[in-house]
């Protein structure tokens, strides 16, 4: 869910994080991880910009991982392949506040190979910096200041003066999402508008998975189609499809 936002934010808001991490703001546009033949799985933190000087590659993580290292010189070399000579920045950007030694880990290191990358941590950066374009607001939360809940108020505000309703819904959504790695849902929900939200591509993204999740659930145990269709509102076609994915042997109906 936090690596799906943070996903979102960074390809319709990639000028923002542009500006952010390259210092200038320009035009980026996705690469797919099927031009690097990266595994669909092993993709799903991280997403590649580029513009027509270079590639922008973003790995976002809640927790630090062992494996994170290699995989950036992994990344790295396929896009020096893909893209021969075209300049790599990559970024691991750490969401939530963390002691181990691995979120301070810049470089991997076997034998004589070596490779350097850099790593943002979201809670040593002043969360100032994040309200000054609306791409980043989402991160204020947890970013430093006095008081992560004064700074989501600060957001919602914001947010709430945005114009463009799209705009608007998805920030919102994506505020409340990212502000769940610092703040407690009571104390959310008192200052993030949830009415907003339901127009939202995140948060529909988000309620369609959370459907499926349960679907998927009933499957398991037996419970019959057509049930599970008046249950969650999904088709029987969906519902059939989620099936051939579980290999479940449940009734048909």
């Amino acid at each position: 869910m936090y690596d799906d936002t943070c996903r979102f934010l960074a390809e319709h808001f990639s000028a923002d994080f542009a500006s952010w991490l390259l210092g200038k703001s320009v035009a980026l546009t996705e690469i797919q991880p099927s031009e690097l033949s990266l595994d669909p799985i092993r993709a799903d933190a991280m997403i590649l910009l580029q513009s027509e000087e270079s590639i922008l590659h973003i790995e976002f993580q809640t927790l630090p991982k062992e494996e994170i290292p290699f995989r950036m010189l992994d990344y790295r070399v396929r896009g020096q392949r893909r893209y021969k000579g075209k300049p790599i920045r990559q970024v691991v950007i750490y969401l939530k506040p963390t002691t181990s030694e691995l979120a301070y880990q810049t470089s991997y290191v076997l034998e004589r190979t070596h490779h350097e990358f850099d790593v943002i941590r979201l809670w040593e950066q002043p969360a100032s910096l994040f309200i000054q374009y609306p791409g980043l607001l989402p991160f204020a939360a947890l970013g430093q200041s006095e008081s992560p809940a004064e700074m989501l108020c600060q957001v919602a505000q914001i947010v709430d003066q945005i114009e463009d309703t799209a705009t608007q819904a998805n920030l919102m959504a994506a505020s409340e999402i990212l502000a769940g790695l610092r703040l407690e849902e009571d104390v959310i929900y008192r200052l993030v508008r949830r009415d907003i939200m339901q127009e939202s591509v995140i948060y529909r993204s988000i309620r369609d998975e959370k459907t499926r999740e349960i679907a998927l659930n009933l499957l398991r145990g037996g419970v019959d189609i057509s049930l599970i269709a008046s249950s969650t509102g999904l088709s029987v076609e969906e519902i059939r499809k989620l099936q051939q994915q579980v290999g479940d042997k449940s009734p048909q109906s």
